[in-house]
């Protein structure tokens, strides 16, 4: 095996990807991503956007199980699962196009974004302001450009530009914990309101329903699209440039040189295992102590590269003969749209939602984590069992129907 996996894709070759061709690290690792993006959009759909501007808990005495409970998102998920599905994203977006020269595929990927797009606007805009499908869609279209890049080239252009955030991350955030008294002040100062009275207002309005809740909603929604989406362009891209380097590698297929997954392993096992170290320390030692001196905050900067090490720990058990233990993930993964909306709808209904429990506003994390592993149980039993009736998931069916612009098969044949 060359150090460049050949990747043969078919010129002019269109329509939905069989089920003997799907691959199964693939759908693995975006099963595993969109479980763990749950368990970060949980605070998001539970309370106000001021709390996630903030980068502040929910209001109220937190007990030492919610402290752990947000010690576990921070640590294990946040940032992370995002990564994983952001670099499959870019993958996705060369299985769909083909190479830059092959017009007819070309086309339906930009049919498939455009449709993305409109989901994720009307995602946004109606059910919950923290949808990523019309970043994904606008970030895509750019990606497409760099489609037929050699797996080195997007490894060391996407690399790069991804360290180099990494790194001003670390700095910046090491920096602001160590900051002089006077400018800190100002920096706290300039943060987003989230006192305890602005928080109960908030949480008054969405639970006085729609369409209190819906115009609130919408204006958090505008504000992530105008003010915050724009900037993680130059972070998402890279991110997408670098899961197609890795899938053109060989890296995502297990067909890497062992070396470089016991590089990764080292590495990004070394970083998780420090940062949960420092971030423990912090989180015992309560609200506004810091005996890490910053050095919690900074540990976190790296996020992509504790992604590649959960990444790499699912591929070697496929290569090491432990692909059983894998496969719940799979049918997760192949429903991901479906099981990404289906989030969207479960958590609204549960909190905010004027036919729902309106629950907003009143669960501390470790309730929020109950919500968050039943919906994980749920959506591990049901994917399973859907796919063995239909090829593909409700929602991915729609949308194939709509790139193609033809209605495509979806039961399974007898």
């Amino acid at each position: 095996m060359t150090a460049e996996a050949t990747i043969a894709v078919a010129p002019g070759a269109v329509g939905p990807v069989r089920e003997k061709d799907r691959i199964h690290n693939l759908d693995m690792l975006r099963g595993f991503a969109i479980l763990g993006i749950l368990a970060v959009n949980a605070m998001a759909f539970a309370w106000p956007v001021e709390l996630m501007m903030a980068e502040a808990p929910p209001p109220g005495e937190l007990t030492r199980a919610d402290m752990i409970g947000l010690w576990v998102t921070d640590v294990f998920f946040s940032d992370k699962m995002r990564t994983l599905f952001t670099m499959l994203f870019g993958v996705s977006v060369f299985l769909v196009g083909g190479e830059r020269s092959d017009e007819v595929r070309g086309k339906v990927l930009i049919r498939r974004l455009l449709w993305l797009g409109l989901f994720g606007a009307l995602h946004g805009a109606l059910l919950w302001y923290g949808d990523i499908l019309l970043h994904y869609a606008y970030c895509g279209l750019l990606m497409m450009l760099m489609r037929s890049w050699t797996a080195r080239r997007l490894l060391w252009v996407g690399g790069l530009v991804t360290l180099l955030w990494g790194v001003v991350a670390t700095l910046g955030m090491w920096g602001m914990a160590n900051m002089p008294a006077e400018f800190a002040e100002q920096m706290e100062a300039g943060r987003p309101s989230a006192t305890p009275e602005s928080i109960a207002a908030a949480v008054e309005i969405y639970r006085s329903g729609w369409p209190a809740g819906l115009v609130e909603n919408l204006k958090a929604w505008g504000v992530f699209q105008l003010m915050a989406s724009p900037f993680l362009i130059p972070i998402t891209v890279p991110l997408m440039m670098v899961g197609l380097g890795l899938f053109k590698s060989g890296y995502l297929a297990g067909r890497a040189p062992m070396w470089t997954y016991l590089l990764v392993l080292l590495a990004g096992g070394a970083n998780l295992a420090v940062f949960a170290l420092w971030a423990w320390q912090k989180t015992m030692a309560g609200e506004g102590a810091d005996p890490t001196g910053g050095l919690a905050a900074a540990a976190g900067g790296m996020a992509p590269l504790i992604t590649l090490f959960y990444a790499t720990l699912l591929i070697l058990m496929v290569r090491f003969g432990l692909k059983p233990l894998t496969r719940m993930f799979v049918p997760v993964g192949r429903m991901a749209f479906t099981n990404y909306l289906t989030q969207t709808l479960i958590m609204v209904t549960l909190y905010y939602a004027p036919w729902g429990l309106m629950w907003f506003g009143t669960h501390s994390p470790v309730e929020m984590w109950q919500v968050v592993g039943a919906v994980w149980v749920a959506q591990l039993i049901w994917s399973p069992l859907w796919l063995s009736v239909f090829q593909m998931g409700p929602l991915e069916w729609v949308w194939r129907c709509l790139t193609y612009g033809r209605m495509v098969p979806i039961r399974r044949a007898a």
